[in-house]
């Protein structure tokens, strides 16, 4: 079924599969097209004197964010998306695409926008979009991890080196926050660490969603979900790269999550790692200071 208004500038057809039993309704609001319809939709816009199978329009697509694969944590921090959309019942957030009727596989990915149950998809902006792209994501001066090591500088071989990521910034959380312009318009981007990269040095590496952390000394030597034990001695070069997601704000508009992640690498940090020989003597050194293993 297809729906049609001039509107303006444009001429809307809202392009719909039909249902044998309750075909889905169709609404009009403003210059917007209100459909109730599955959880993927179809709109396109063409300018008044083209027809409906003319070339000129432009179709705008809609998926799931949960679809889109990004990252190596797709589903568990996608779905941290629909988390956002919290302004009614059964948000989700989505990912509209453009591309020409002509050469519908020549998509562009538009922009990230809440839908609700029971409520109608409607093209992003209405116009030119402002949209933080992942490219624009990963130009921004998003400051590193630190590589934290303990017991230290130096260590055993064969025990536990507790590795971490130190957070940079004054959020705990690792939170960073930007002012930019887009289009004109102020826009607000922060960004938190979703993701952490190890690189131990000896051709060990450990993806983690934890950043881990510092122990107290008397657990010093003790395995932490981000530690490693060598098996060899050396200066190893411990390395770090994490990844942030984020999310940016139009003029104090509500908060929409960016398409795509920042992979920022940290300085890396050379660990000398010794062994340790444990020996009897039976010297006593106060009687005899230069006996063996005094």
């Amino acid at each position: 079924m297809i729906g049609q208004r001039l509107l303006g500038a444009f001429v809307v057809s809202v392009a719909i599969a039909a249902s044998e039993t309750s075909p889905p309704k169709v609404e009009w609001n403003g210059d917007s097209a209100q459909v109730y319809a599955e959880s993927k939709g179809r709109v396109e816009y063409r300018p008044p004197s083209a027809k409906a199978e003319d070339s000129a329009a432009t179709v705008y697509t809609y998926e799931p964010t949960c679809m889109m694969g990004i990252g190596t944590k797709a589903f568990a921090f996608c779905s941290g998306f629909d988390g956002m959309c919290t302004e009614r019942p059964g948000g989700r957030m989505v990912l509209w695409y453009s591309a020409p009727r002509s050469n519908p596989g020549e998509r562009k990915r538009e922009a990230m926008d809440c839908l609700y149950d029971g409520e109608p998809p409607q093209r992003p902006g209405g116009g030119e979009v402002v949209v933080v792209t992942e490219k624009q994501l990963r130009e921004l001066p998003i400051a590193p991890s630190v590589v934290g090591a303990q017991p230290g500088r130096h260590t055993l071989k064969g025990a536990e080196t507790n590795v971490y990521a130190e957070p940079a910034g004054a959020s705990r959380e690792g939170v960073q926050s930007f002012e930019t312009t887009v289009l004109g318009r102020k826009v607000r981007v922060r960004v938190r660490p979703v993701e952490h990269r190890f690189d131990y040095g000896d051709g060990t590496t450990l993806v983690s969603a934890a950043p881990g952390g510092p122990v107290p000394e008397a657990r010093w030597g003790e395995k932490t979900a981000t530690s490693h034990a060598y098996q060899a001695t050396g200066d190893f070069r411990v390395g770090l790269t994490t990844v942030f997601a984020g999310e940016f704000s139009v003029e104090g508009g509500p908060w929409q999550g960016i398409a795509g992640t920042a992979a920022v690498p940290s300085a890396p940090r050379t660990l000398s790692v010794w062994r340790s020989e444990v020996r009897l003597y039976a010297e006593n050194c106060l009687q005899n200071p230069h006996g063996e293993g005094c």
